[in-house]
């Protein structure tokens, strides 16, 4: 089935009977398997790579902060190659498996043949580039299966599948045979594999004349939205990179460090239910807003807790988990029915989106750690306790400020986000 986007006279809005024929649930798990990958690459990544080959974390943390800068600058052009090959997604989905599934067996399950450093760095641009370009292709592809009415159905069924994955990928190292991350990386490949085979012949491809950059930055709207983006992913950005010091150092509970991330991952999940039937009722924009706020109220209490205080924070994983469900299925629907709305080109669009959440991830690692080091605070050691108040301050007073300003921005787009159907 091909869906020709030119004008939006040539969208009429999906009935149910061809909602029922989305291949949402072998999507959703697509999305789920793809998702899986985030959990090692972005929070385990530089703990197994430095106890495994010795490499020093001043060397790592240099290592990381380039192979993220590639990424997200790359994704733009990742959306660009996208799409000129509209007609080809199987093949591009295929490729971009296996560049992805080799480079996290090469990390995690092969001891290196060459220079451990230089292993690294071949495995991260495989796994990176893979990664990054199914992503971009999992979310273009939605915009096809929703058209402009169906968005928050599409993304319900993306965005639980991707918590689902992500779960699962904090779970499966810790209980499948293999030395650390090794047996997860076998499963891994194999489910991919799997899960590839499974949506052959499913990719949605829009026939839009691809589109030159130019038009693209005189939309305004996409402009605001990826502003939008930015603000509202560094939050996250900062509290993933800041999220073992704060359990290890301020809490001092880091043997619950695991039970932390699973009950943050299942909230958001599990939210997404909700989420979608009050969409449904209030609409996406008022929704998301609501997300937005009890996010903030998470990040507050968060800066009040001190050792010994994890049946608080175990509370402030469910809230601060049940929002980012919010932000995962609300936004991207948002943006996709703006996308479907204005007929762009939306391996494109969704190319400069995932450029502009990543650009957080590069941000937070190259600028909060520094300035948490100048602030005195060391990792594994006894700090002060003014060290200690600058870590708070930055793991959970900073995302307050980002936060506030994501909401702002869109109270701004709010006219303009009222008038998308999701």
């Amino acid at each position: 089935m091909r869906i020709k986007l030119e004008t939006n006279e040539s969208i009429p809005p999906m009935p149910a009977t061809a909602r029922r024929r989305l291949d949402l649930p072998r999507y959703g798990a697509y999305a789920a398997v793809v998702a899986a990958a985030g959990i090692p690459l972005y929070i385990h990544l530089p703990a197994f790579v430095a106890a495994r080959y010795g490499i020093g974390l001043e060397v790592l943390g240099v290592l990381l902060l380039a192979m993220r800068l590639i990424d997200f600058v790359q994704d733009p052009g990742l959306g660009w190659v996208l799409s000129r090959f509209g007609a080809r997604r199987d093949r591009v989905a295929g490729l971009a498996a296996l560049g992805l599934g080799a480079g996290m067996f090469g990390l995690f399950a092969v001891d290196a043949p060459v220079t451990p450093l230089l292993w690294v760095t071949l495995c991260l641009m495989l796994t990176f580039t893979g990664f990054s370009l199914l992503t971009i292709l999992i979310y273009a592809d939605g915009v096809a299966r929703g058209g402009r009415d169906a968005q928050v159905q599409v993304a319900a069924w993306r965005e639980a599948g991707a918590l689902v994955g992500i779960t699962a990928a904090c779970l499966l190292p810790f209980a499948l045979p293999g030395e650390g991350y090794a047996g997860f990386a076998v499963a891994f490949v194999l489910v991919l594999a799997i899960a590839g085979w499974a949506m052959r012949g499913r990719w949605r491809p829009i026939e839009i004349p691809p589109a030159p950059l130019a038009p693209l930055f005189r939309d305004a709207v996409l402009r605001r939205f990826l502003l939008l983006a930015f603000l509202n992913a560094a939050p996250v950005a900062v509290t993933s990179t800041l999220f073992l010091f704060f359990v290890e150092a301020r809490l001092e509970l880091p043997d619950l460090t695991g039970a932390f991330l699973v009950l943050f991952f299942l909230a958001a999940a599990g939210s997404t239910v909700l989420w979608r039937a009050l969409a449904l009722r209030i609409g996406a924009a008022q929704t998301l807003g609501t997300g937005m706020g009890l996010a903030i109220a998470s990040f507050v209490w968060a800066y009040t807790l001190g050792p010994g205080d994890g049946v608080a924070f175990a509370v402030i994983c469910l809230v601060s988990g049940a929002a980012l469900g919010a932000d995962m299925m609300l936004l991207p629907a948002l943006f996709s029915s703006h996308q479907a709305q204005s007929g762009g080109d939306p391996a494109l669009g969704f190319g400069f989106w995932s450029f502009a959440a990543k650009a957080t991830l590069a941000i937070s690692a190259g600028v909060v750690l520094p300035l948490l080091g100048w602030a005195g605070f060391a990792p594994g050691a006894v700090n002060s306790p003014d060290a200690l108040m600058a870590l708070s301050a930055a793991y959970a007073l900073l995302p307050v400020v980002l936060k506030i300003a994501a909401l702002v921005m869109l109270l701004r787009l709010r006219p303009i986000l009222a008038g998308l159907a999701v």
